[in-house]
């Protein structure tokens, strides 16, 4: 494929559950060039926490995530059974055009962007932009998140609103970007629910997996000049990974896991 023919923009880490909303997308709306970011070492990620957050939340956070990461090897054979039940492409298909940069923030990202000139560039699981880097993209910016804004910004927002009893706002939204944490007008929302089996390191792709045409529909409309957002009615609070103690105490008190 030809990036510079593409209309649509995908800056992302990767991941299943990102696939799984590109190949819908491509499928429904044609050609998109992927911007694959390599990913945050854990070390930065680690230090930044703990200056926002203290030493003793950022370790906690860590030890969630290694735990997760551990988990999906785990479970493996249950995220293979939703992705068959749910027909989700999770692999980048033959042919895809895939442009491969540092950081979402690096001038190589930028300039691949000023190369395709699209009409749209959709961010799905990369690191938050920065007010400079946004200056520059001339092209609407949205975000797919997984949770429901703006009650649940930032990390997680699947499982914090499993754990605080939230059942009802276990979804994901579609939201315009600007320079803040997810605190930008939402543009389309979905909410679902878990299955049997699931947890922290198979919610994004439960997620994913009933967001899929939140995700065309958005990105088909800014493409058509449509940028209406809504307003969730909701209060604003931005979450992070849930330190281990709390997620271990959580699950054996609620079975939320």
């Amino acid at each position: 494929m030809d990036p510079l023919k593409s209309n649509i923009v995908v800056v992302t880490e990767g991941g299943p559950h990102i696939w799984a909303v590109i190949n819908a997308i491509v499928d429904r709306l044609g050609q998109v060039s992927v911007i694959l970011e390599a990913p945050e070492s854990k070390k930065q990620l680690l230090l930044r926490r703990a200056r926002r957050l203290g030493w003793v939340s950022a370790i906690g956070q860590l030890g969630t995530m290694v735990l997760t990461r551990l988990g999906k090897r785990f479970f493996a054979g249950h995220a293979a059974q939703m992705i068959a039940e749910q027909k989700l492409e999770t692999e980048p298909r033959p042919g895809q055009s895939i442009i491969h940069v540092p950081s979402a923030n690096a001038p190589e990202c930028l300039d691949a962007i000023a190369r395709i000139q699209p009409g749209v560039v959709f961010l799905a699981g990369c690191r938050m932009l920065t007010r400079e880097t946004l200056s520059k993209i001339s092209c609407p910016v949205i975000n797919y998140h997984a949770g429901i804004t703006p009650k649940y910004r930032g990390m997680n927002g699947g499982y914090w609103a499993l754990a605080t009893r939230d059942a009802e706002n276990f979804g994901t939204t579609v939201q315009l970007v600007d320079a803040g944490v997810d605190t930008g007008g939402a543009l389309r929302q979905v909410r679902g629910k878990p299955e049997r089996g699931d947890g922290i390191s198979s919610y994004a792709l439960r997620q994913a997996s009933f967001s899929r045409d939140i995700c065309v529909e958005s990105v088909s409309d800014v493409l058509a000049g449509k940028l209406a957002t809504i307003d969730p009615g909701l209060p604003s609070q931005q979450w992070y990974h849930p330190t281990i103690w709390f997620y271990l105490w959580t699950g054996l008190r609620t079975g939320i896991w």
